[in-house]
């Protein structure tokens, strides 16, 4: 299944989060619902499950981390059967620098995602590890490329300026399936700051 633009919006409640995943229209505006997806907070082996409604019937794609609080961890996409369909994971090494690194892995894809700029990286990171600020939402707009071994752009994911974390998502690779990619759009923002 293949979606070429969808925002991404995340609502925030005391233990989960939850994504709101809409298709776009070429001028931008919002369309139906595509997905629904919750996270729970503060769990040994992250997981995130998308549903075809808010109403949380039916499952209809998830992402599982294969290791238990692992920084490095390989997150398997699966369909709503369990059948693999990719995977990403968090390049720790590359994380600790500037622009932060994300490898993603779907059929025919292998591509390398980055902070589309390095001084906003750095400014990113400074803002976590100040004592009083750090835990102030970041206030900063990134946005990641991912690419793949010819440079070509296969996704890439840009924060909108908004209250709550909104992103608009692009794919102008057909080959990615929207369940990958709208996995990986999700992981971005549930995970940038570890």
């Amino acid at each position: 299944m293949y979606v070429p633009r969808f925002a991404v919006r995340q609502r925030i409640t005391m233990m989960v989060n939850r994504y709101e995943i809409r298709a776009l229209a070429p001028d931008g505006t919002e369309g139906g619902l595509l997905a629904f997806a919750q996270q729970k907070r503060m769990t040994f082996k992250e997981q995130v499950t998308f549903y075809a409604d808010e109403a949380k019937s039916p499952a209809v794609f998830s992402f599982k981390a294969r290791q238990r609080l692992d920084v490095r961890a390989e997150n398997d996409v699966f369909d709503e059967s369990g059948n693999p369909l990719g995977m990403f994971r968090k390049d720790f090494a590359k994380s600790c620098s500037a622009p932060r690194g994300w490898h993603l892995s779907a059929p025919g894809i292998e591509a390398v995602g980055q902070e589309r700029r390095a001084g906003i990286a750095v400014l990113r990171r400074v803002w976590d590890v100040l004592p009083i600020v750090g835990d102030i939402p970041v206030p900063f707009l990134f946005h990641f490329d991912f690419v793949d071994a010819n440079g070509a752009t296969v996704l890439t994911s840009e924060r909108q300026r908004s209250v709550r974390d909104r992103y608009t998502i692009t794919v102008p690779d057909p080959r990615l399936d929207f369940r990958v990619a709208a996995s990986m759009a999700v992981a971005l923002d549930a995970f940038q700051g570890r």
